[in-house]
């Protein structure tokens, strides 16, 4: 539920290797020494395109589209819905001149399930994307494969781990940028960038591609726990932290905007803002989202803007849904017949105001199941109620009571009825593939059970010891896990460490309950009692992979690789793609010599996150170790023209090129990696290059250079440097002029 944008101390540091040519003549002290390397990052950072084609939408021509979302998102936070402290120029003069649509729900309050709605046009119970942390599996069509189809170039750009593409949401975009903290060895379940990163990929991809027919997706992340909006946004927000970032994010969208309209593409694009889901602020006990099904974390900002498709400006008051957006992008482009088998619906005839009702909503949460073991929420909204089915249901009449704060599902038990059995059969239609649907008697039992077996345990009578409490009735808990989430952003691991032991009293079979706590134990340096944590927790549910990878990186990290191994070998056994388990398994094997298997993990990992830099360089490493050095260059110099600014792949590289024997390569590459950022290791390694390659003078320059800059090296290291120089300046002496 919340996020780290600090980083964290290491627990152990380990000073790296001093160079991967100090000992020239071994090949084998490189790879040793990458391994090393390998693996001590790991320990730090654990805490063809077809034709183009050419569609008249109705209204006019548009060429591209530009899909923005914003994260955690309350649509009541935007000048545009009528918030007054809001600071968001940008939206609103996008809704001023475009489509605003005044009421609509996303369909959980989750990031990944919310995006996969978007983007397939289908409800989670159909895509079966129910939490962060799923997989949108590769029947569905998602939006960016129907467009890369019809000849749109697809582009997206991500801030956060929640909608990585390992999850199956990145499937038809021929680019996918979703590096986050690229410096890290694995992405944490926290992993973000703010929205300058992210507009700034864009604006890169865009200056280099944006003549084409394009479908980009921008994601911002930044109005998520916890709120820190830089200057001057936080000062512009004064105690309103959450305002903030939302002022900040706004920014990046007029950004967007402005590097459109600077390539005269703004006319031509069709821009639709989404939020995915709101945030609780503390209006009904929750701070963050995903717990409950209350307005706030369920309405959200959608905003079209074309000016040619929709030159009217208006405001659709009629409520929608996050299923219909992808209906409504394929009617746009005219490309009406792709939204065969969506469940949402084009919103054109609420645009042209052909209609005005209400659309039904079909709402949902399950991460208080898969989380805490309470209860899963599944409801529906209809007009101007909505009904919550619950172990203790929830009936509010938005209308009158907007704050839902009068639950009427006993005094109004006849509508409360009747909005269940709408809900049932919603839920049953969605699901009509996997059998017949419901009647009477013994077929109705049969559509209950068929609702069980889906997750939506709440219409089937609970079995024995089955029944999971209600979130309601948990809502001290609730305030308690909050608290511990605030002493560890704030960097209070005691005081966290001492409610989070009260949690997984209270809580003895959410494996979250014991990760948090781990992490914070691990956070003090107190491993044993880290490792003891996490092996009650395995204990009590021997199958979580959660718990098991938590422990692979708690042995790692407390310099315990064989213990480590061992509990990734567990992990992979349940989830052979897991990255963590791939990755710090490599490492591990690569340190430990066992090559020719490290290098099967780091292809099995690289085939899940290609874009993984400490993957690239590790397994780069693995190839130069065993003497497949043209294999390890072509990755090397792949890595400089991804991260042009890295000194070390220049090195890496240059040092490859040396044991080929092509010195005038390496030299230039290690020169290059000198220039961007002199370090010892450089100067030695140009020496041996240089002295490699016959260039004695050269070669006495960079010893000399490295010597006067050794402070912290090794000293076997500077006694061989001297030892070398003054062989060379002796052979200097004696060789003819």
């Amino acid at each position: 539920m919340g996020k780290d944008r600090s980083p964290k101390k290491p627990a152990e540091t380990r000073r790296p290797a001093p160079g991967a040519i100090a000992n020239r003549r071994s090949r084998s002290a490189l790879v040793v020494g990458a391994g090393a390397i390998a693996l001590g990052l790991l320990a730090y950072f654990l805490l063809v395109r077809p034709g183009r084609v050419r569609i008249g939408p109705p209204g006019g021509t548009v060429d591209n589209v530009l899909l923005i979302t914003l994260d955690t998102t309350r649509a009541d936070h935007l000048g545009c819905y009528g918030y007054d402290l809001a600071s968001t120029p940008n939206l609103d003069g996008l809704a001023r001149e475009g489509v605003r649509f005044a009421r609509a729900y996303c369909p959980a309050p989750l990031t990944l399930p919310s995006h996969s709605t978007i983007m397939t046009g289908l409800y989670p119970a159909t895509h079966g994307v129910h939490n962060n942390g799923h997989d949108l599996a590769s029947k569905w069509r998602t939006l960016a494969e129907i467009l890369k189809g019809h000849g749109f170039a697809t582009a997206a750009f991500v801030s956060s781990f929640s909608v990585d593409s390992r999850f199956g949401i990145g499937r038809g975009f021929d680019v996918y940028d979703d590096t986050f903290q690229p410096q890290a060895p694995l992405k944490g379940a926290n992993a973000e960038r703010r929205a300058e990163e992210t507009f700034a990929r864009f604006s890169r991809w865009l200056d280099k591609g944006g003549q084409d027919r394009f479908f980009a997706w921008v994601h911002y992340y930044d109005p998520h726990l916890p709120y820190d909006p830089p200057s001057p946004y936080r000062e512009g927000s004064p105690g309103l932290p959450y305002d903030g970032e939302i002022a900040y994010m706004d920014h990046y969208v007029g950004a967007v905007m402005e590097a459109l309209e600077a390539k005269g593409l703004l006319d031509k694009t069709l821009v639709v803002i989404a939020g995915d889901h709101g945030e609780g602020l503390g209006d009904k006990v929750e701070t963050g989202h995903g717990i409950f099904l209350y307005e706030e974390t369920l309405r959200v900002p959608l905003i079209f803007h074309n000016a040619r498709s929709f030159p009217r400006p208006r405001v659709v008051e009629g409520a929608v849904r996050l299923v219909d957006v992808a209906p409504t992008i394929l009617e746009t482009l005219g490309l009406k017949a792709e939204r065969s088998g969506m469940e949402g619906q084009s919103l054109i005839p609420w645009i042209r105001k052909k209609t005005a009702t209400d659309l039904d909503s079909l709402i949902e949460t399950f991460y208080p199941r898969e989380n805490f073991g309470w209860s899963e929420l599944v409801g529906l909204v209809s007009g101007p109620w909505k009904y919550i089915q619950a172990p203790r249901p929830e009936l509010y009449d938005l209308k009158n009571d907007p704050g839902e704060k009068t639950n009427l599902s006993a005094s109004s038990s006849a509508r409360a009825g009747e909005l269940r059995k709408m809900l049932e059969q919603e839920l049953l239609r969605l699901s009509s593939q996997q059998g017949p649907q419901g009647g009477t008697g013994a077929a109705r039992i049969d559509d209950q059970e068929r609702l069980r077996s889906l997750g939506y345990v709440n219409f089937a009578p609970a079995k024995p010891g089955s029944a999971a409490p209600d979130p309601k009735d948990k809502i001290g808990l609730l305030k308690l896990i909050q608290q511990a989430q605030a002493f560890e952003l704030e960097e209070k691991y005691a005081d966290a460490e001492r409610v989070y032991r009260e949690i997984v009293s209270d809580i003895p079979d959410s494996p979250e309950s014991y990760v948090n706590l781990a992490l914070v134990q691990a956070r003090q340096n107190k491993f044993d009692q880290a490792l003891e944590t996490l092996g009650r927790g395995i204990a009590r549910i021997p199958d979580s992979e959660v718990l098991l990878v938590r422990l692979g990186h708690t042995y790692l990290v407390s310099g315990k690789p064989r213990e480590a191994l061992e509990a990734m070998e567990k992990v992979l056994a349940l989830n052979p793609q897991s990255v963590d388990a791939l990755t710090v398994s490599a490492g591990i094997l690569d340190a430990t010599g066992r090559k020719a298997e490290a290098r099967s993990y780091y292809e099995r990992a690289l085939a899940i996150e290609p874009e993984s830099r400490h993957l690239r360089m590790s397994y780069a490493g693995n190839l130069g170790s065993t003497g497949a050095l043209k294999e390890a260059i072509a990755v090397y110099e792949k890595l400089i023209a991804d991260f042009p600014e890295e000194q070390a792949f220049y090195q890496f590289a240059g040092i490859a090129y040396s044991y080929l024997g092509e010195f005038d390569r390496a030299i230039s590459l290690l020169d290059q990696a000198l220039a961007i950022r002199p370090t010892a290791v450089g100067y030695f390694n140009l020496a041996v290059a240089y002295e490699k390659d016959g260039d004695l003078r050269q070669a006495i320059k960079y010893f000399r250079l490295y010597l006067e800059n050794s402070q912290g090296e090794i000293e076997l290291n500077v006694r061989k440097a001297k030892a070398e120089l003054e062989n060379l300046e002796k052979k200097l002496k004696t060789s003819p002029s």
